[in-house]
């Protein structure tokens, strides 16, 4: 069965009892995801159709019932040959399981348990549902306490341990009543018959009766009377012993009428006023019978006012004188004896309120003897309420424990289980708890030694909660912890602790400023969550940026990690410093045969670029032309200009910094030379000298070259300043 699906619906997880009709497994609803007990019909039974009938009816009864001292029967169903119920599952134990590790239970408790019963009996009682198998193996309790009934109308499984009639099973043999042993019909107090036993059992940790046979047990329970629980456990109260003797009588009329009158007996049993209450008594069963035999007086004439003889009553004739003394002598003779049966009588009365009397008064000068409850494992109050109750004094005293028990339980006491003198003064030793640890101080150890150090304190790894954020602290450092250092603890496998660590200050990838300006740089600074710095822009003059473009970041560069709220610094271009040459020189560009395209590229290196860098490209160059390049040199730089035809190096041309003085002379300029040209021949035209923006030397992609005539096609590689 395990693994399998119910209905499609209610999933078998484990296997957690059985009895004689079904086996009990755990299951799963897999439709409202909750946990289910599922009750199956045992194999020997599926082909027996008047045994699933009452099966199912019963079942179908018993979910009629809705109470929070009743299992739930949530459905019932059948698929192929398995007949299921599904009910509510309860975690915890059954009463049986209990009885059988605490037994004798703790009065309180027995009657608590004994209680919730008998509400649950009650409940089923008004809906016309006799339980018929109240016994501890069928009452759970729940972790919290609760007591749930189970196998209402159902349990009747046959086993070593029940009665049958004719294929009719009555009940468990230990605890059903005497009308279940003589086959008579069951009612509601054959339900407190097997509740009064279930209590029996709770406080005396025994049944009351046993034998060798099932036949023998139910004998016992129509013939003999039961042992007294105060024979068997002289810490009951009397007034819960009464209880359980009217709930065990054999005559349905001297037991409770019902479970709600049961119940309240039950609520108000401990209370001060009826624990020393008066022993119950009850008719003897002899008495009950009408037909038993009896000894009586015999019958005399002129008794209970019968006539007398015939003789007497029918002779109306007058009696002589004689006749008259015979009659008068007994009548003197039995006055002979009535004084002295009045003085007698007298007498005994005098001598039985001269004993009564002796009595009072001795009774008064005797000091009355009490038992010692056993209060071992309660909280100190509640072990001196219950001293006090059953009317003796108490102190204490505050000790060590080596069992480590919770402060303030009562861990020994002077005397229990004796009689003592009422208001003698019983001595607790009470546990002052287990030694405290006080927690150790890990902040700012690594997270490994951290947890070492709480691990040598007992703390278990499973207890230890790892909370990682950002801080100035190195990574992997522990900033704070809960509990705080010194605080005291006394469990370690109980205690919860918290550790902070850090991950290191939190940070961002720095963004490329350089080349934007200086609005551009401000705004990308306030999106990336960084700060410009007060007075954090300063201006310089520059050969790598054109004039209000950002020469530089400080302190961290491009792509750098960067903490939020940084204050970033700027140097911005304040335009070519005073000295820089810009200039535009002609260069002549040539395909590598006249008359076919080629591929034409112009590398340039000058003061704005330490690199080479692709000025211009050109296509389709058919012919020699004139190519206008606009370079910057300085006194220390020279510019440098490389054409390559279809990738191979075709020329090279410098440009000096004579040459941009000479150029800003207004003479002409031969690229290469270094020199002005003296010839005749016509002037080149010259740039101006102010430095141009980005691509300002650049042609379009056909069309006339700006100054240089070429009229190929161009593609322009532009200068980013």
């Amino acid at each position: 069965m395990i693994g399998r699906q119910l209905g499609g619906r209610y999933e078998i997880l484990e296997r957690v009892g059985g009895g004689g009709m079904a086996i009990v497994y755990k299951g799963l609803d897999i439709l409202l995801h909750r946990h289910v007990a599922v009750k199956v019909l045992r194999s020997q039974y599926v082909h027996d159709e008047e045994f699933i009938q009452r099966f199912r009816r019963e079942a179908q009864a018993a979910a009629s019932l809705s109470h929070p001292n009743v299992v739930s029967i949530y459905d019932v169903g059948q698929e192929e040959d398995v007949h299921y119920i599904v009910m509510e599952y309860v975690e915890g134990t059954t009463l049986n399981d209990l009885i059988k590790a605490k037994a004798p239970l703790q009065i309180e408790d027995a009657v608590h348990i004994a209680g919730q019963i008998c509400d649950a009996l009650d409940h089923a009682h008004h809906n016309q549902i006799i339980h018929r198998d109240i016994k501890p193996h069928n009452i759970l309790i729940g972790r919290n306490g609760r007591v749930k009934v189970t196998d209402f109308g159902i349990a009747r499984a046959v086993t070593s341990s029940t009665i049958t009639q004719i294929g009719s099973v009555v009940g468990s043999v230990h605890y059903f009543s005497p009308e279940h042993a003589k086959g008579t019909p069951t009612g509601e107090q054959s339900d407190l018959y097997s509740l009064g036993i279930v209590m029996y059992q709770m406080l005396t940790a025994k049944l009351p009766f046993l034998g060798e046979s099932p036949i023998s047990v139910a004998l016992k329970h129509l013939q003999e009377d039961v042992e007294e629980p105060r024979k068997v456990n002289p810490l009951i109260p009397q007034s819960v012993e009464n209880i359980i003797l009217r709930a065990m009588r054999k005559s349905t009329m001297e037991r409770y009428r019902s479970a709600k009158e049961m119940l309240s007996d039950l609520e108000s049993c401990l209370a001060p006023s009826r624990r020393n209450e008066a022993k119950v008594s009850f008719l003897d069963d002899d008495e009950l019978d009408e037909e038993r035999t009896r000894v009586m007086p015999a019958l005399r004439p002129g008794q209970y006012g019968l006539p007398e003889r015939s003789e007497r009553t029918v002779s109306a004739a007058p009696k002589d004188d004689e006749e008259d003394d015979e009659e008068q002598l007994p009548a003197r003779r039995r006055n002979r004896w009535v004084k002295p049966v009045i003085i007698i009588v007298v007498l005994l009365a005098l001598l039985g309120g001269m004993w009564y009397a002796v009595g009072a008064v001795k009774q008064q000068f005797t000091i009355e003897r009490v038992d010692v409850p056993t209060v071992v494992g309660l909280q100190l109050v509640q072990a001196q309420q219950k001293l006090q109750e059953a009317k003796l004094q108490s102190s204490f005293e505050y000790v060590k424990d080596a069992a480590n028990a919770p402060k303030d339980t009562v861990i020994r006491q002077s005397q229990s289980n004796m009689k003592v003198n009422a208001g003698s003064t019983i001595q607790l030793f009470v546990s002052q708890g287990p030694d405290k640890k006080q927690m150790a101080d890990v902040t700012k150890l690594t997270l490994n030694a951290a947890t070492a150090r709480l691990k040598e304190l007992g703390i278990l790894p499973g207890n230890i909660v790892i909370d990682s954020k950002h801080f100035d602290e190195e990574p992997d450092t522990v900033v704070s912890q809960t509990p705080a250092a010194g605080e005291e603890f006394t469990d370690p496998a109980a205690v919860m602790v918290k550790l902070v660590v850090s991950k290191g200050r939190e940070s961002i990838p720095m963004p490329n400023l350089i080349g934007l300006s200086e609005n551009e740089a401000k705004n990308k600074l306030l999106v990336s969550g960084l700060k410009l710095a007060k007075d954090g822009i300063t201006y310089e003059a520059s050969y790598k940026q054109s004039k209000g473009k950002v020469v530089e970041q400080f302190p961290f560069k491009a792509n750098e990690n960067t903490p939020p709220g940084t204050e970033i610094s700027l140097t911005v271009s304040s335009g070519l410093p005073a000295e820089a040459g810009p200039m535009s020189v002609n260069i002549p560009i040539k395909p590598a045969r006249e008359g076919k395209p080629s591929t034409v590229k112009i590398i340039l290196t000058d003061a704005a670029y330490d690199t080479p860098f692709e000025y211009q490209t050109l296509t389709n160059v058919t012919k020699t032309e004139m190519l206008q390049v606009k370079l910057i040199v300085s006194p220390d730089k020279n510019a440098l200009i490389q054409v390559k035809v279809d990738n191979n190096i075709a020329d090279l041309i410098t440009v000096t910094y004579q040459d941009y003085l000479a150029q800003k002379s207004g003479k002409p300029v031969t690229p290469g030379t270094g020199t002005p040209s003296t010839d005749d021949e016509e002037e080149q035209p010259a740039a101006g000298s102010g430095r141009q923006g980005a691509d300002s030397g650049n042609t379009g992609s056909s069309g006339t070259q700006t100054g240089g005539g070429a009229t190929g096609n161009s593609t322009t590689g532009g200068r980013n300043q």
